[in-house]
């Protein structure tokens, strides 16, 4: 008697459900809107140019839908990582400064700011006096 064996992973947060073809919602999803694009595109393309232009034409106009699709990379999808790049390249600062605030710093500026305060009250008491 064989005995046959199933393959379990270890870590069952990346399994994810397959719904149809062994293909995930997300995946179904990406791939319809892709053919929503692309086979349009190349009917409308080879009526322009030829059958080999077409092809390629459509296949540029569905890669990105793919690699939505496809792409995945230390558990986060290629939309989020555009999000993050895009955060980090335009929308945040370029030049961000380290600050540390310890409390020999803070101290220091709490000195500095007693004495100042000690000094406008000597003076103010020295104005009152001379009136």
């Amino acid at each position: 008697m064989a005995a046959s064996y199933i393959s379990v992973p270890r870590d069952l947060t990346k399994v994810k459900s397959k719904v149809v073809f062994n293909l995930t919602k997300r995946q179904l999803i990406c791939f319809s809107v892709a053919s929503l694009f692309g086979v349009p595109s190349f009917f409308l393309i080879k009526q322009i140019s030829s059958v080999s232009t077409a092809t390629m034409g459509m296949m540029v106009i569905m890669m990105p839908f793919f690699f939505l699709a496809m792409y995945e990379k230390n558990g986060q999808h290629l939309e989020v990582m555009l999000g993050h790049l895009i955060e980090a390249t335009f929308i945040r600062p370029k030049h961000r400064p380290y600050k540390t605030d310890n409390n020999y710093s803070a101290y220091e500026r709490y000195r500095k700011a007693q004495t100042e305060i000690d000094e406008i009250i000597s003076h103010s008491r020295i104005k009152r006096r001379t009136k």
